[in-house]
């Protein structure tokens, strides 16, 4: 089957100046949410998707967006403003630069878009808490009246906690709460509808992923080629059927290796721990849970980037 490529593919003019592993391919996730006649907005998820054929492992890290860093040739502010400066070329150097990662590869989505594709595969599960229902019914509404599924069909709350196959409106609902908590829990929400995306279709055959591909293109831009993407569906195809994406955050959000406040003029941040990139290094290149980092033992290291 031939792939429409077109639609979504962007020429690749970023070469990542960090280290590379022969067996670790880093692919930068974004997510947008961009409104109408918006010619410059932030980036509003930020996720490195790692697929590990050393360790036969996928990985997805949430990188937090009001994490205090250097923006190269813009001072120091929030990492989602690289992309209001510099769209992805500028947040993969701010990426790289700050947690010395090298990155590979991205794939963005506007969030309009990913109702759609949330619907195309046939929604997410996503066990949802008791304490979510109302502010996830809150924000249905207009997920619903922006979606452009045609066959979006009547708005349906969620009206009870457990697991729950979500629809492409109620997934971006999900994924958008704010209010309720932090930023972190809303990177971890985030999460659970990437990993819940991939379960969904790690059952598929790989005869079926051309055709998959070829429906999802137009939703997605990508510096990823039609044969790096099916040479990594390949590649992971053996392990992702049987194994849990494992998942990590970072900054590392504990009592230690991070202070969260308003700092100078750029609002609420994280200021964190910059030796803890090791901890981060670990998780992708050595396959060490954070959770597990010794390093997170040793207090005598600790060094904010004030």
């Amino acid at each position: 089957m031939l792939i429409r490529i077109n639609s979504a593919h962007v020429e690749d003019n970023y070469n990542s100046q960090y280290k590379k592993v022969e067996g670790i391919t880093n692919i930068l996730l974004l997510g947008t949410d961009g409104r109408e006649n918006e010619d410059k907005y932030r980036s509003d998820a930020m996720m490195i998707l790692t697929i590990d054929t050393i360790h036969n492992d996928i990985k997805l890290t949430s990188l937090a967006r009001d994490t205090y860093v250097d923006i190269p040739g813009h001072g120091k502010g929030k990492l989602n403003a690289a992309y209001f400066w510099g769209k992805e070329d500028l947040l993969f150097k701010t990426i790289e630069q700050n947690f010395k990662i090298g990155l590979d590869k991205f794939v963005q989505v506007d969030f309009e878009d990913l109702m759609n594709i949330v619907f195309v595969i046939g929604g997410v599960d996503v066990e949802i808490e008791e304490r979510e229902i109302q502010s996830l019914n809150e924000g249905i509404p207009g997920a619903y009246n922006s979606c452009t599924y045609a066959e979006k069909g009547e708005m349906q709350l969620i009206n009870e906690a457990g697991k729950h196959t979500l629809n492409g409106y109620q997934a971006i609902a999900y994924a958008r709460m704010r209010y309720l908590d932090n930023g972190i829990y809303r990177d971890g929400r985030q999460r659970k509808i990437i990993s819940g995306m991939f379960d969904g279709v790690k059952d598929l055959s790989m005869s079926e992923y051309p055709k998959l591909l070829n429906t999802l293109l137009p939703y997605v831009k990508t510096n990823l080629t039609v044969g790096e993407m099916l040479n990594l569906a390949f590649t992971s195809y053996s392990f992702a059927t049987s194994k849990e994406i494992k998942q990590a955050e970072y900054p590392i959000i504990d009592d230690k290796h991070v202070k969260g406040g308003k700092y100078k003029n750029a609002g609420w941040v994280w200021l964190y721990d910059v030796n803890s990139t090791g901890v981060l290094h670990d998780f992708i290149y050595e396959d060490i849970n954070m959770e597990d980092n010794e390093y997170l033992k040793d207090d005598s290291k600790i060094e904010l980037n004030y």
